[in-house]
């Protein structure tokens, strides 16, 4: 993973919200991104607090030092169709034949071959990276309307955005911040767009800031 801030609450409560509707980090299959999340939290989260969460970890845990196979599997099965081509191709290649016309035709068989297996190669689903960000909102004083300025920053629509969780936080002097987690997808969305977006509600916010960014 990246550099992330992983051990702290926000990013627990992040991952929890994220696994009360799914199994694993990304996909239907445990990845190397539920390795790397695993690797990354060093212990259990606690099952009271985030039993998502806890569920999960508990789960990939049983794969003991299978986790650390997902990718290699991947990598193996990436691998095999062009490990598969090349001893086909073998297998079509007399190496005592002098007939001209079988060796053309083992040829246009090993191009039909390659060919297939590059459209097969390109035709795979491009790798979507995502990543969990939360929010510190800050309000102007203690008469903002927090659930007004709560309702503006979900009213941001991205594609590529998905609102998550939140919480309002005592700071001091009955002034309380909205922290508020989301996930985006890193292509299509940016946390400078998103803080500008929100900052453009003057009326409610003062100031944004990023309280943790964790790659999935």
């Amino acid at each position: 993973m990246s550099s992330v801030t992983i051990n702290n609450e926000s990013f627990l409560q992040v991952l929890n919200g994220h696994l009360e509707s799914v199994s694993y980090i990304d996909g239907f299959t445990p990845s190397q991104r539920d390795t790397e999340v695993f690797e990354a939290l060093k212990a259990a989260p606690e099952a009271a607090k985030y039993p998502h969460a806890a569920r999960w970890y508990k789960h990939i845990a049983s794969h003991g030092d299978a986790t650390k196979n997902f990718s290699a599997a991947a990598s193996t099965s990436a691998a095999a169709p062009a490990a598969a081509a090349a001893d086909e191709d073998d297998d079509d290649i007399d190496l005592f034949g002098s007939d001209e016309e079988e060796d053309e035709e083992a040829e246009r068989l090993k191009a039909q071959r390659l060919e297939e297996y590059r459209a097969k190669k390109a035709a795979k689903p491009a790798v979507i990276f995502k990543s969990m960000v939360v929010f510190d909102v800050k309000p102007w004083d203690d008469e903002t309307d927090m659930k007004a300025l709560e309702e503006s920053v979900r009213s941001i629509e991205m594609d590529g955005l998905l609102w998550g969780k939140s919480q309002l936080i005592p700071v001091g002097y009955g002034i309380k911040k909205l922290r508020i987690s989301c996930i985006v997808e890193d292509d299509k969305v940016s946390t400078s767009d998103l803080e500008d977006k929100m900052a453009e509600f003057e009326d409610y916010i003062q100031s944004v800031d990023v309280d943790s960014f964790s790659k999935l």
